[in-house]
């Protein structure tokens, strides 16, 4: 079921849906209200997506999902709040979207390893530790494993400097941006391409994946390669409502987890694939930087990373650099 009033919403939670808690026979199915930060249909709102029917066709009787829409349902800002009263239990959303609670989920985009690893070494069993004291868990990753983020911009660029560049960024990579010299500039994706219009900025960081979605590849010019950092999308869910779950109920949703995490893998390849074709094909031009500067850039991208979580989290973000690095 989607929901695309924030006052539709409001009478689906009053008329209690969740029936976490309310008694034994209740508790052989749970529906679990959810959320997306992203607009319906877009990339990084369609993983989740197909995820919700995936559990709901396997999982009658166990888990389902009533999914109440993307932004327009409730605003991504508000996610955290609503999870930790438990106005949801289900949320799409990003590390970045909850950095102010829990700062050290933004390591999930600075590692290179897969989640099927962080889960076999203990870094995601710590970093849930740390989002469970906030009143959140994270259950999983929606994007596919592997698609990096890249600069889009108006200006060339031969070397690793960003001087002189107006770029729009996320929280996840404005160390990076700055640490090259950029002028950054923080605003909301829809704003962005009248941004680009206007000369407000020259471009942007964003997934290599995505840009069509917004039509931004009317208004850029050219691609930086390498990528940079592991971008990340996934499934956070309030504590309460995860601790009220029944043994089985957890199993299913784990399961239900590994499975699509490791569909998104093999998906991630052929997604990024198909968008190198259809950037070429809207003429935007790939920028290779040489191979020490190359080189280069991914260091300072990964110290700035680590380095800036350090500072974040100085009780904990050594010891996930240590767990989500690889190295």
């Amino acid at each position: 079921m989607k929901v695309g009033t924030r006052s539709s919403i409001g009478a689906v939670l009053a008329a209690g849906c969740l029936m976490l808690g309310s008694g034994h026979a209740a508790a052989q199915e749970i529906t679990l209200k959810a959320v997306n930060a992203f607009q319906e249909g877009t990339y990084p709102a369609r993983g989740f997506e197909i995820f919700v029917k995936k559990v709901n066709a396997e999982g009658k009787g166990i888990v389902q999902i009533q999914y109440l829409g993307g932004p327009k349902a409730m605003p991504a800002a508000e996610h955290a709040t609503a999870l930790r009263r438990g106005v949801i239990d289900l949320a799409n959303s990003t590390a970045s979207y909850t950095a102010n609670l829990v700062p050290e989920g933004m390591a999930l985009s600075f590692s290179p390893l897969r989640m099927d690893v962080l889960r076999r070494n203990g870094a995601m069993r710590y970093l849930n530790d740390l989002y469970l004291e906030k009143g959140l868990y994270y259950l999983g990753r929606t994007y596919p494993e592997g698609i990096q983020y890249h600069i889009f911009t108006n200006k060339r660029i031969d070397r690793v400097d960003l001087t002189g560049q107006k770029l729009r960024i996320a929280a996840v990579y404005r160390d990076f941006f700055q640490t090259l010299g950029a002028t950054v500039v923080q605003t909301a994706a829809g704003e962005v391409y009248t941004a680009l219009e206007r000369g407000i900025v020259d471009g942007f960081g964003w997934p290599l994946v995505g840009i069509f979605d917004l039509g931004w590849q009317e208004k850029v010019k050219y691609r930086i390669d390498p990528g940079f950092y592991s971008v990340e999308a996934g499934m956070v869910m309030s504590a309460s409502a995860w601790e009220k779950l029944t043994p089985a109920q957890r199993a299913f949703l784990e399961k239900q987890v590994r499975e699509f995490e490791t569909e998104n893998a093999s998906r991630a390849r052929s997604d990024a694939e198909s968008e190198l074709k259809r950037l070429q094909e809207a003429g935007i031009q790939t920028i290779t930087l040489g191979s020490d500067d190359s080189k280069r850039f991914i260091e300072i991208a990964n110290e700035t990373a680590w380095e800036g979580l350090a500072k974040l989290s100085p009780k904990h973000g050594a010891k996930l650099r240590q767990l989500m690095s690889g190295m």
